[in-house]
């Protein structure tokens, strides 16, 4: 995960809170979140490789398919859900959006944008768009709900989810001024801070 959405995220979640990370990788956010924040923190994830780098880290980890359900940690009551690069790549992803905020008061979602220019013009070439934050080709890619800026937060407002912040990424990984001028356009990657309405 880039520094600055790591920066972004870590602002966000409250000091001594509860936290969960879907798609945490190989635990590197929660470790630091742990170590700065002091959080209670969990992770979720199906790779065997990158649950061990997070067993190694110390930081505690189910491994569990998204897709197969959050059901289980209800009862858990989590102050903030975070759900970093990974949305995109779930079957129901608007079902995961609302389970997220029903296992917690908040969540933080990351997601790549589609309607980024440069994706628009490999898709007007007849190509499916190859970015650093869409790095794989469409054969290879685990992306299978991809959408703009402006289709997430579309998504947000049927589903009645309040967007408390936000935060446009350039191709750099940075704010610019162009990327928060005309997110939709000139984003890369779009990063939300969400609670229900």
């Amino acid at each position: 995960m880039a520094i600055e959405i790591s920066k972004i995220i870590e602002n966000w979640v409250p000091n001594n809170s509860k936290v969960i990370d879907f798609g945490c990788g190989d635990g590197s956010l929660l470790f630091k979140l742990k170590k700065d924040k002091n959080v209670l923190g969990y992770g979720v994830e199906i790779n065997d490789e990158k649950i061990i780098s997070c067993l190694e880290k110390g930081v505690s980890v189910v491994k569990q398919d998204i897709d197969m359900g959050l059901d289980e940690f209800e009862s858990l009551n989590f102050d903030i859900s975070i759900m970093a690069r990974s949305i995109q790549c779930l079957k129901e992803p608007s079902l995961a959006l609302n389970k997220m905020l029903n296992l917690s008061k908040e969540c933080v979602v990351t997601l790549p944008n589609l309607g980024y220019w440069r994706c628009r013009i490999n898709l007007a070439m007849g190509r499916m768009p190859v970015t650093p934050d869409l790095p794989s080709s469409w054969h290879e890619t685990e992306n299978i709900h991809l959408c703009t800026i402006n289709d997430f937060e579309k998504l947000c407002d049927d589903e009645s989810i309040t967007i408390k912040q936000k935060v446009f990424l350039n191709p750099d990984g940075k704010e610019g001024i162009m990327s928060s001028m005309n997110p939709n356009f000139y984003a890369t990657e779009g990063v939300y801070l969400l609670e229900k309405k």
